[in-house]
């Protein structure tokens, strides 16, 4: 793959269904949990999964959490 990336950053959202979603920015990576936990681990998972080397893979991984909230006045 390339360069190798000093920082992967995912936005996450909750999924209407409930969980969560993760969506790695400029990198083809998505990936869901049913708690963060779980969330956490199926990032890394895939990280590993996209970047086969070691050496290539991002040494950090940022999670920029997302809520949208609807309200009236």
């Amino acid at each position: 793959m390339g360069k190798s990336i000093e920082e992967l950053v995912f936005v996450v959202e909750e999924a209407p269904e409930g969980g969560y979603t993760a969506k790695a920015l400029g990198v083809s990576i998505v990936t869901e949990g049913d708690d963060l936990e779980e969330l956490r681990n199926q990032i890394v998972d895939a990280v590993q999964c996209h970047f086969p080397q070691e050496s290539n893979r991002p040494r950090i991984i940022r999670l920029h959490m997302v809520k949208d909230e609807v309200f009236a006045p």
